[in-house]
Formats: C-alpha cells, sequence, structure tokens
C-alpha cells in the first residue's frame, strides 16, 4: 500500500515478444554496457512515452534484431519489483515477417533455442518466472 509520506516507486513499461520458429524461439544475450549483463531475454525493450506497447516492440525489435515482426495477443502481464523501481513486462506472441532472419545489432548476441534448453540461459528475475510458467520450463 503507499503511503503519501514515502516516495513514489519508479515504474518502466517493457515489452518482450516470444518469437518461435520450427520449435525454438528467440532469445537476446544484454550487451555488457547494459542493465543486468550478460543475462538472456526475449527481444522487446521499453515502452517510451505516446508508444502503444505494439509500436514499442516492434520498434525494440527492429533495433536489436534487425526484423519485422506481426504483433499478436498479449501472453502474459506481470509486476516485478526490483530494488528502488519496479518493472511491469508485457509479453506477446510475435511471428517473423517472410524473409527475416534475426541478426545481433544491440545485443550481444541472439540464439534459437527450445523451451527444454532455456534452463541453461539466466534470465533477469522479470522475465523468468513469467516465462517460465507460460512454457512449461521447470528449472534446477
Amino acid at each position: 500500500m503507499y503511503s503519501p509520506a514515502l516516495p513514489m516507486p519508479k515504474q518502466i513499461c517493457v515489452v518482450a515478444a516470444i518469437i518461435e520458429r520450427e520449435g525454438r524461439y528467440l532469445i537476446t544475450q544484454r550487451r555488457s554496457i547494459a542493465v543486468l549483463p550478460g543475462l538472456w531475454e526475449f527481444p522487446g525493450g521499453k515502452v517510451e512515452p505516446g508508444e502503444t506497447n505494439e509500436v514499442a516492440l516492434r520498434r525494440e525489435i527492429r533495433e536489436r534484431v534487425g526484423v519485422e515482426v506481426d504483433v499478436k495477443d498479449r501472453m502474459a502481464q506481470r509486476v516485478h519489483q526490483y530494488d528502488g523501481y519496479s518493472v511491469e513486462l508485457n509479453l506477446y506472441q510475435a511471428h517473423l515477417l517472410p524473409g527475416q532472419e534475426p541478426r545481433s545489432l544491440r545485443v550481444a548476441n541472439h540464439l534459437w533455442v527450445s523451451s527444454e534448453d532455456f534452463e541453461r540461459y539466466p534470465f533477469p528475475a522479470a522475465d523468468q518466472a513469467t516465462t517460465d510458467l507460460l512454457l512449461g520450463v521447470k528449472r534446477g
């Protein structure tokens, strides 16, 4: 419960895409200069003021892995508390447009992995519980 005597926590709205191809999912690795460097996540990023979630997701994916996507339904929404701020994660299903092949532009790396292999890739806390539940992943 919020008390007026306490500063309002900062909330960041982020969007991410579940992009599946032949039973594998596209994940990206955060660059060394990013917050939580080296962790893996589904491609996406912050929603900027004035953007809808869908517009932000298409922009972030184009900037990070150089592909165009068709954004489908929102699969999950979750708020995760970090020290001093919270992250609202909106997870969408998306499909690559024909002829698109991801490349690492503003990410350290990208991979196509099966859900069974996700446990080998550490995800940020805000992403992990939601995606594990959605995809039926059981970690260690």
